[in-house]
């Protein structure tokens, strides 16, 4: 019997990429989704994408505040696993309006976990994040490092994981993997479906591919003066795909072993500039992306990049890509869909 999986928040960028490789490994898929910062027609495309089994994928427009909408799913399916996705992640925003931030994220967790327990379904994958290391003082980071958040988005992805952490030491039905990305990028190969950020990007990549197709006139850098090989701020950008197969890794590690609570870094374990990455995304485009270099951030770090290994170790799973296919794949998604999945109408 195919495993049934609900993916909360299934319809955004890493959301999609993921229920199309869950729907490729023979699983079954019901996606729920508030579509605040998502568009249905990126699982529309994951369906075409997904050919034979497309018919495995199931979506409810739900919002994880809304407890009788949950139950309803709850009740229809019988669930094997959560990976759960849904939340609102803009960092600027989640200074502005922290409240907006710990409602949606951490009330809509509470939500769904009490509803999972409720009806026996104890298995869960968590999207956390790299932000949970704050500024780390040395690189790179490992799974053991402090945990620190610099905004209220990474103080709700550190909430979630310690609810997590709690629920499991209360629970020993519980079995949770909680994955810290670092800097999700690219797209699928097809260029149907990837980042599609609603107003401004907070994020390097959908800002220089909104340069790279004329949405905007130049790309801002923040920070030329950092102790890096070219003064600015280097990341660990790991391909969404290989992120998304990371999901199915934690999965199988689920199913096939007991594990408590435990946590593992999503990345390369290679750290990347900005003006390395804006050289390769020139290359795979060949397009000119016009600079203007600003001040740093603040709250902005340095050098941030994952150590895999225990990743590779324990889930058997490591990337694939490196940063050419990254921008190869991100701009043959730009490329086809200048304005995303709307059109120049409905976008800023």
């Amino acid at each position: 019997m195919a495993k049934s999986i609900l993916v909360t928040g299934g319809a955004g960028y890493i959301g999609s990429h993921t229920a199309l490789q869950l729907l490729l490994g023979g699983y079954n898929v019901v996606v729920v989704d508030n579509l605040d910062n998502s568009s249905e027609i990126a699982l529309q495309r994951v369906k075409e994408l997904a050919g034979e089994f497309a018919s495995n994928l199931a979506f409810h427009k739900v919002d994880l505040r809304d407890r009788t909408a949950v139950e309803n799913v709850f009740s229809s399916t019988k669930f094997d696993a959560v990976i759960h996705f849904a939340g609102l992640k803009a960092v600027g925003e989640s200074v502005q309006k922290p409240l907006l931030y710990y409602n949606n994220n951490i009330i809509g967790t509470i939500n769904l976990l009490e509803v999972m327990a409720a009806h026996g379904c104890k298995t869960l994958v968590f999207s956390s994040s790299a932000t949970v290391y704050g500024w780390p003082k040395e690189v790179p980071c490992t799974e053991e490092f402090p945990l620190s958040a610099a905004n209220p988005y990474g103080r709700t992805k550190l909430f979630i994981e310690e609810i997590c952490r709690d629920i499991q030491h209360g629970d020993a039905e519980w079995k949770i993997i909680l994955l810290r990305y670092f800097n999700p990028v690219g797209a699928h190969s097809s260029g149907h479906i990837g980042e599609d950020p609603r107003g401004i990007p907070n994020n390097l990549m959908p800002f220089v591919q909104q340069v790279a197709v004329g949405r905007r006139p130049h790309l801002t850098v923040y920070g030329n003066d950092y102790k890096t090989k070219d003064g600015t701020g280097v990341r660990d950008y790991i391909h969404v795909v290989d992120l998304a197969d990371g999901h199915i890794a934690a999965l199988k590690k689920l199913f096939a072993a007991d594990v408590g609570c435990e946590v593992y870094n999503l990345g390369t374990g290679k750290g990347t500039t900005v003006l390395e990455m804006v050289a390769a995304f020139e290359k795979a485009s060949e397009k000119k992306i016009p600079l203007v270099m600003a001040g740093r951030r603040p709250g902005d770090a340095e050098v941030v990049y994952a150590s895999t290994e225990k990743a590779e170790r324990e889930l058997n799973w490591k990337a694939n890509y490196g940063i050419e296919e990254m921008c190869r794949d991100q701009w043959n998604w730009a490329s086809k869909n200048p304005y995303g999945y709307g059109s120049p109408d409905n976008k800023d």
